[in-house]
């Protein structure tokens, strides 16, 4: 551990493309402070009326104050990190590789990531620059994985920690990868966005298809065999089980996945077939097969699924 210490303090290695003390970033932020004094250049209409240099300003603070919070749950899963080793010194190497020899979030997901697909012709320098390129330019992404590490910890009775969930938890690990695999197959590089599908359902036994669209907190619980197909588009903080399938009939080409609203909780072993829509906060019962929409808030259960309805 005092090695790794060490290492943290006197780290000499290349920094990561979203370090800001990165040569390049300083160049950055340096050249842009130079263009803003020119823009902003003091005229007597600028004197007696900042209005635009207050806009400015305000969107300057309310951006840094996002980027803190982003820093705090960095910091936290650091901590962390930190307090595991002292419970588990033989664990030291392990948590510096893959934490804290790490300047941000997105570099040590992407190094997890790339660790957990690789192979051998396939090597994880190679992954880590493909997951890394694309979470280094899509800041909505970025707020997702935070989004997730934090529903996690939440919902999930059997998270620990932040740490826990982001080593070791395999249904975030998979929701990432998607989402990195879904802007690849935005952007037409389809052939590596089913290549990432491919490599997450073999190593996890996740299989989400790149088309599919995810929202934030998002919750895969134990994750085992869970497949959703092209078109499925998922809302805000849903929680699905193990086992579940949002698929389609086999009928029909095109739209034919499920649209899963906000806040819903879908049980494990159900089977929700065809494009229709579960309403928001509706919660499906365990090894339900859903073949009619699901109004919000309601209570599905059986097979074929039925609605429960409220004793009075």
């Amino acid at each position: 551990m005092a090695a790794c210490i060490h290492s943290l303090a006197g780290n000499e290695t290349a920094a990561s493309p979203f370090s800001l003390e990165s040569a390049d970033n300083q160049s950055k932020i340096r050249n842009s402070q130079c263009r803003f004094a020119k823009i902003w250049k003091p005229s007597f209409q600028n004197l007696v009326s900042d209005n635009p240099i207050k806009r400015f300003c305000l969107q300057a603070e309310e951006k840094e104050e996002e980027e803190e919070e982003e820093d705090v749950l960095w910091l936290k899963i650091r901590e962390e990190a930190l307090h595991d080793m002292e419970q588990e010194p033989i664990l030291s190497k392990y948590y510096c590789s893959s934490i804290l020899l790490h300047d941000s979030l997105e570099s040590a997901l992407s190094n997890q990531l790339a660790a957990k697909l690789s192979t051998a012709d396939l090597p994880s320098s190679t992954m880590k620059d493909v997951f890394g390129g694309v979470l280094a330019e899509d800041e909505e992404i970025r707020k997702a994985i935070r989004a997730d590490l934090k529903a996690v910890k939440e919902r999930d009775p059997a998270c620990i920690s932040y740490t826990h969930c982001f080593l070791n938890f395999k249904g975030f690990l998979a929701c990432q990868a998607q989402r990195v695999a879904h802007k690849l197959w935005s952007q037409g590089r389809i052939v590596m966005a089913l290549l990432i599908q491919s490599r997450v359902s073999e190593v996890f036994a996740v299989d989400i298809h790149p088309g599919a669209k995810l929202g934030n907190g998002l919750v895969l619980d134990h994750a085992t065999g869970i497949v959703i197909g092209e078109t499925t588009v998922i809302g805000d903080n849903v929680t699905i089980l193990h086992n579940v399938t949002l698929g389609g009939t086999g009928k029909v080409n095109g739209d034919r996945h499920p649209k899963v609203g906000d806040g819903v909780l879908i049980g494990a072993g159900t089977k929700v077939l065809g494009s229709i829509r579960v309403g928001d906060k509706a919660k499906i019962g365990a090894g339900s097969v859903v073949l009619k929409e699901v109004p919000p808030g309601s209570t599905s259960v059986g097979n074929p699924a039925r609605l429960v309805v409220p004793k009075s």
